[in-house]
């Protein structure tokens, strides 16, 4: 099987990458590079450009005929940046996803994945959700999932295609062989900042102290994302026998940031502090996931710790540097 991957050079679509093929799946990276890394697609068939640019998707289905699907991972996914640019967010993650999926049509492709997200939804009491939950983004980043799901499940009840969204909540961690991580060297998620504080020698900022939880800190469903990676192999196949069209990908248990820290600290040689700061702009609670509709349809479970998904981001801050130049 060969899959196009968008959005494949960068930190979740290169581990998917990475995943197909030690499955025996060969990938066709398709990234304007704006965010992902050039070194993410070495020994890979790679093609440099836009998803909505329609000649260069006809060339790749044209040179790779016998790809059967895409996973669609290209997106701007920083929630303060969506704030400051939401005309920038709408017109990468909504517009562009558009000219893509209308592309893809008209080369005859019929299988499509989508890279959503777990922040579209309103989440219980509880913080916990389903696919069934009520979706209440509350950022334009979020938004703009919300929209292209609508906007696939409009197009693919009246077009040859179907597209399967798997809501993702927070991916942790590198690829276990280190092929891959984070290609930001400052990435704005708390572990990313956990780690920089880390290495820095200076206390981490909890943003948001207030929220309705055990501890007041916000409560994230932590995935390593090479879990993530293998439960896009499960969902290429099983894709043409799967009885839904959304399907969330996490671990099923609840981490408030004060728990992550104390994660972290288990793992390190040497305790990071915290100081308590204000929420950002467009910051929320969270939520974690306690459908099983994944291991159910899928034949999938998350497999890694959070402890794990911290020692390995860990070592990949370490190799960062030296991967990428």
């Amino acid at each position: 099987m060969r899959v196009l991957i968008t959005g494949g050079a960068g930190y979740i679509g290169s581990t998917i990458a990475s995943a197909c093929l030690d499955a025996g799946i060969e990938p066709v990276i398709l990234d304007s590079l704006v965010t992902g890394r050039r070194e993410f697609t070495e020994g890979r068939v790679f093609y440099e450009g836009e998803i909505s640019d329609g000649p260069l998707i006809d060339r790749i289905f044209t040179e790779n005929p016998d790809i059967e699907a895409v996973i669609h991972c290209a997106a701007l996914i920083v929630v303060p940046d969506s704030v400051a640019d939401p005309i920038g967010y709408y017109r990468a993650n909504v517009a562009k996803s558009l000219e893509l999926v209308d592309h893809l049509i008209r080369n005859g492709c019929t299988r499509m994945i989508f890279s959503s997200s777990a922040s579209i939804y309103r989440a219980g009491d509880d913080h916990t959700v389903t696919e069934e939950s009520p979706l209440d983004p509350q950022s334009p980043y979020a938004r703009t999932k919300a929209v292209c799901e609508g906007m696939f499940a409009d197009i693919a009840a009246g077009a040859p295609i179907r597209i399967l969204s798997l809501r993702y909540f927070n991916p942790i961690g590198a690829d276990p062989k280190m092929r891959t991580g984070l290609q930001l060297r400052r990435p704005s998620h708390a572990l990313g900042k956990m780690i920089e504080a880390y290495e820095d020698g200076v206390p981490f900022r909890i943003t948001g102290t207030g929220w309705p939880t055990a501890d007041g800190t916000g409560i994230r469903d932590y995935i390593h994302v090479w879990d993530l990676a293998t439960a896009h192999v499960a969902a290429l196949e099983r894709f043409d026998g799967l009885e839904a069209d959304v399907i969330n990908l996490g671990t099923g248990a609840g981490t408030t940031v004060r728990e992550l820290v104390d994660a972290f600290n288990r793992v390190v040689d040497r305790p990071v502090e915290v100081v308590e700061a204000p929420a950002r702009p467009g910051d929320v609670v969270g939520a974690y996931t306690r459908s099983d509709l994944a291991h159910r349809l899928l034949g999938w479970r998350a497999r890694h710790s959070i402890e794990e998904g911290i020692r390995h981001s860990l070592e990949w801050a370490t190799l960062r540097d030296s991967r990428l130049t």
